[in-house]
């Protein structure tokens, strides 16, 4: 399968192409299956969308669908297909939810008639754990002739997985098949399997459509005796340069260092939902901002970031009583952190204005990865373990600095990373800038990404949108201002 004939430089693109993802697109467009594995801020995204946009005008499919974790996929619909889809298409873009209100059930109910135009489908990917699911895009694929794309592909390595097996299951269906990921082995190369099996389950050859033998193939395995229990053990790897040489027939690997005509700082950012007991404190505190906003004596600009503060705390994951007391809330934001860190390579600056933030992510970044890969820099580090941090970071083993901007945002050097995450900003404008510096100065070789995690229909979006554009957020919350804030 493929287009018969369709020229690259016809396609009228409407953002420009780094020359990057325009190599990429001239390899990969027309095949049937392929893997983007692009690093994080070289714009994966981007060549898909335009490959599915070729792919269209060239007549090969009607449908787009993009399978995404709950972190990104708002992002595709909101940011990324808005971007970069051309206007001329004239796409119906429709985002999957469960419960759906009317007009949505009715866009949704749509797209398993027949097409008429170009329709993009947008679905989290913790919904194909869902027979509710499933059953949906099975609907939709056997309508459709698709482009089938899973971003953040490593969502889908378990092979045990549910959704894992349901995607295995429902790829057939759909015409030409995408993975897009910056770093497709999160813990071993058994991550490699499912994903590949996606694309198609001969490309990895007489091990493509059995998990087992291919374990066999790569691992190294040990039977192992507990008790009246046995399992296999992986203990080591083998045969990795075939396993790499048959990736490099259908995939294609970009690095940031490799691209020249990126710019210096990549800004993206990353959704995180609210967990139920989150909405409702968070409304019950903007209800309270929005009832004395023509209270003169609360629109102080204190009072007014104080209480901008509080909201921001509970979407921090916890909030505090009359006393002081800590109350800890449930809340996704950590988890979205964790997700984040297995898509990314290489040594990472995370920031939080908040001391909790700080202990809080370092002790999971321990668990996860081990304690000697994460130093902490905050008010608690003392100036021994703060020059030790910065030294261990800088030219040692650790790859995770956690630290409190208000404490490392001036004058020290993190040009080790080329990843920096924002956990929870500071409203001030001033230490946003030097935090952000602290990896991107002299001695960095290569483009700095920076993350911001944004709670989904918050002040989040607003503080973000008001550092990056460079606004006194203490100035601009005043009045009616605030009250858009709120909104």
């Amino acid at each position: 399968m493929g287009c018969i004939v369709f020229p690259m430089e016809d396609y009228v693109y409407k953002t420009k192409p780094y020359a990057h993802q325009a190599d990429v697109l001239k390899v990969s467009w027309d095949k049937v299956n392929w893997a983007y594995f692009l690093e994080m801020g070289t714009g994966k995204s981007k060549v898909c969308i335009d490959n599915a946009g070729i792919l269209y005008e060239c007549g090969e499919i009607d449908t787009f669908i993009v399978i995404a974790p709950k972190g990104v996929y708002r992002i595709w619909a909101e940011i990324e297909i808005p971007t970069h889809m051309p206007d001329r298409l004239d796409a119906e873009v429709v985002r999957w939810r469960p419960n759906p209100p009317a007009a949505l059930k009715t866009a949704l109910t749509s797209l398993a008639e027949p097409a008429e135009g170009f329709r993009v489908l947008i679905m989290n990917v913790e919904a194909l754990s869902t027979k509710k699911g499933q059953r949906f895009l099975a609907s939709v694929l056997r309508a459709s002739k698709a482009l089938l794309a899973i971003d953040e592909s490593t969502t889908i390595k378990s092979p045990r997985a549910s959704r894992t097996k349901a995607l295995l299951k429902l790829a057939p269906l759909a015409a030409y098949r995408r993975i897009l990921t910056g770093f497709p082995v999160t813990q071993s190369p058994m991550d490699l399997w499912a994903q590949c099996h996606f694309l198609d389950e001969t490309l990895l050859g007489e091990c493509g459509d059995d998990f087992f033998h291919f374990q066999y193939r790569y691992a190294i395995i040990n039977r192992r005796n507990v008790g009246s229990h046995s399992f296999n053990e992986v203990v080591g790897y083998r045969n990795l340069d075939e396993l790499s040489g048959l990736l490099r027939n259908f995939s294609s690997r970009i690095l940031k260092e490799e691209c020249l005509d990126l710019p210096d700082k990549i800004y993206t950012r990353r959704n995180v939902s609210l967990s139920a007991e989150q909405e409702r404190i968070y409304e019950e505190l903007k209800r309270y901002a929005l009832a004395h906003i023509e209270d003169e004596e609360f629109m102080t600009t204190q009072n007014v970031l104080t209480q901008l503060l509080r909201m921001q705390q509970v979407l921090s994951g916890y909030t505090l009583s009359d006393s002081g007391e800590v109350i800890e809330i449930s809340d996704n934001r950590l988890n979205e952190l964790m997700s984040c860190l297995e898509e990314t390579d290489g040594k990472v600056i995370i920031w939080s204005r908040f001391r909790r933030d700080v202990r809080r992510i370092a002790a999971a970044i321990a668990k996860k990865y081990g304690a000697d890969k994460v130093v902490t820099y905050f008010g608690d580090t003392s100036d021994d373990d703060r020059s030790d941090a910065l030294a261990q970071f800088q030219h040692g083993d650790v790859r995770f600095f956690v630290g409190n901007p208000q404490t490392g945002g001036y004058g020290i050097t993190l040009t080790a990373a080329r990843t920096m995450i924002y956990f929870a900003n500071s409203f001030d404008l001033a230490i946003r800038m030097q935090s952000e510096d602290r990896a991107h100065r002299i001695g960095q070789l290569d483009h700095v990404t920076y993350i911001d995690l944004i709670a989904d229909d918050t002040i989040d979006t607003r503080i973000v949108d008001a550092l990056r554009d460079k606004m006194d957020i203490a100035s601009v919350v005043m009045g009616e201002e605030l009250r858009e804030w709120l909104k």
